[in-house]
């Protein structure tokens, strides 16, 4: 199962540049990197990127990802927190999350 990562272009370019991230300042300040599920981005990115552009949707397998807890969050959905750095070689894929008229432009998930 593949979970995501919603990056501003430049957190992007650090983790590409570096190989591992210890995430955006929100995630260091709470220890974990914050993942969300398919089911959950969309709303993710509404909540907490909206009017953003320049962001890239990172897509990580799920299954068998060391440090990956799932817990209770944002109205008792189950979110997944990566508890250790997040590498490139955890990224399946990442494209472009453009906003076109005030929405993110989402790919099949």
């Amino acid at each position: 199962m593949l979970i995501y990562k919603i990056f501003r272009g430049p957190e992007w370019a650090q983790l590409q540049a570096d190989g591992t991230t210890t995430g955006a300042p929100i995630d260091v300040a709470d220890g974990f990197i914050h993942f969300s599920g398919a089911d959950t981005v969309a709303k993710t990115a509404e909540l907490y990127f909206a009017d953003m552009d320049d962001l890239v949707l990172v897509a990580v397998e799920a299954d068998g990802l060391d440090g990956l807890k799932w817990e209770t969050s944002r109205g008792g959905a189950q979110f997944p927190h990566l508890f250790r750095e997040m590498t490139m070689d955890d990224v399946v894929w990442h494209k472009p999350l453009p906003i076109v008229d005030g929405v993110h432009q989402f790919p099949a998930l």
